[in-house]
This record gives structure tokens, C-alpha cells and sequence, in this order.
């Protein structure tokens, strides 16, 4: 059986929020992913009233077989999305709950 390819589903996920642009203010929404870095993130910039509008409204990096999620400004999150696109829930991480994983496994006891 074929792996699941979770930098292409986080692509594929991430484009797709892209086609939700804001309609009231002149701000765009850009996916960002870079597979060689694993990091995947959605930007939004452009001009709210004369203010430089500039944010990152997803981050999330592909580290050890893992979807660690750095920030997710969504209301609901895209956990769920990436759940339905077939990420396993399992491999889903918030930055903290990866880092809290790491500090008690065996690799970094041994390093410290």
C-alpha cells in the first residue's frame, strides 16, 4: 500500500483556502509550500484602510512522519480539512504537544 504523500495533501489543502479571498478589503491569501524545508503556510497581505496588512494565518511543518501545527488563525482550525483530505489524526501535532514528544523520547534523553 502506498504511503499517504502528506506534503502534497497539505499543497493541495492549503491552495484550496486560497480560493477563499477576502471580498471587503483589497488583502490576498497565498499558499506558501516548500517541500524541501516542510514548511506550508497561508499568508494574507495587502491594505486595510492605509495600514500594510501583513499575517500569517496558517503555519504548519512536516517534521519525522508528523503535521506539527506552528499557528492556525481559522476559526475552525484546518485540522478537519486535512483529516478529510486523508491525513491521519494521529500524525496531527500541535508545535507544543511535538516539542513535549520530543523532550521525553529516548534520541533526546541520549543527546542531553
Amino acid at each position: 500500500m502506498d504511503r499517504v504523500n502528506y506534503a502534497d495533501i497539505l499543497t493541495e489543502v492549503l491552495r484550496k483556502e486560497t480560493n477563499h479571498q477576502p471580498s471587503l478589503l483589497p488583502i490576498r491569501v497565498a499558499a506558501v509550500c516548500d517541500v524541501t524545508s516542510g514548511n506550508f503556510l497561508l499568508v494574507a497581505s495587502g491594505w486595510e484602510s492605509k495600514r500594510r496588512v501583513e499575517t500569517i494565518l496558517f503555519h504548519a511543518r512536516l517534521v519525522e512522519g508528523k503535521i506539527v501545527i506552528e499557528d492556525d488563525n481559522f476559526e475552525d482550525g484546518l485540522t478537519a480539512l486535512l483529516i478529510e483530505a486523508g491525513i491521519a489524526e494521529a500524525d496531527i501535532l500541535t508545535a507544543l504537544a511535538f516539542e513535549r514528544t520530543r523532550q521525553h523520547s529516548p534520541e533526546h534523553s541520549a543527546a542531553a
